[in-house]
């Protein structure tokens, strides 16, 4: 039996069935590459994400902080001793007997103020720290004293230590000037007793040095009169 002839209705169904079935297929094929496309720019976003946090992470552990380096700039006075404090407090408790490194650029300041850092670092050392004290640009007047305090000192090549007598401003009566003379004079009997503790210096010698004038000290006395341990910062040529 031959097979009937399509009419011209149904090949016109047949053809717009087939044209909707490709525009279907495209419209598909436009949403997987379209998905395609998010899902490669999330993981390209990831991606980026991933290496800021891994640079951000290296920058943290590359800090001073991470590293438990303080670096004491400026005048030794109240504030900028209880600032420190509070730093060496933190990393003490948090991790108890790390190494800790305090690295002075001073001029100096409060004797009285740089004292009671002076106990601190002492009393961090007898709690299992190394505590390593160094100077940068100069460590004169106090801030010399405190670079005694660590357990390991060390100076920058071209950088300087001072050391004079201690000086306090005496104002009223006769008998209260003296007293605050004889305070000063007992201030000094401690300075010269932390220097002479670790140095091969002596009383006599610091005396006759410091006595009406600023004793300037370069980093090869120091090393040579034994108030560092080490000299840092050296140019290679110079070794």
């Amino acid at each position: 039996m031959a097979t009937e002839k399509k009419s011209k209705a149904e090949i016109e169904a047949e053809v717009r069935k087939l044209n909707a079935e490709a525009l279907q297929a495209e419209a598909e094929a436009r949403r997987a590459q379209a998905e395609a496309q998010k899902i490669e720019a999330e993981a390209s976003e990831a991606q980026i994400r991933a290496e800021k946090s891994y640079k951000s992470r290296k920058r943290e552990l590359a800090s001073d902080e991470e590293n438990f380096l303080y670096r004491f700039n400026g005048e030794v006075s109240k504030n900028s001793v209880k600032s420190c404090m509070v730093r060496l407090s933190e990393w003490s408790r948090l991790h108890p007997k790390c190494d800790m490194e305090i690295v002075f650029a001073s001029g100096g300041g409060s004797i009285i103020d740089g004292f009671e850092l002076f106990d601190f670092i002492q009393d961090l050392r007898s709690k299992g720290h190394n505590v390593i004290t160094g100077s940068l640009g100069m460590a004169a007047s106090m801030a010399g004293i405190l670079l005694q305090a660590g357990s390991h000192r060390w100076i920058g090549h071209q950088a300087w230590m001072m050391i004079h007598r201690a000086a306090f401003g005496a104002i009223g009566k006769t008998f209260e000037v003296e007293d605050e003379v004889k305070f000063v004079k007992r201030i000094e009997e401690r300075i010269l007793d932390i220097f002479i503790k670790r140095s091969k210096l002596s009383k006599l010698k610091i005396k006759r040095n410091w006595d009406r004038k600023d004793w300037w000290i370069s980093a090869d006395e120091c090393k040579e009169l034994g108030l560092v341990d080490e000299i840092r910062c050296i140019l290679p040529d110079d070794k």
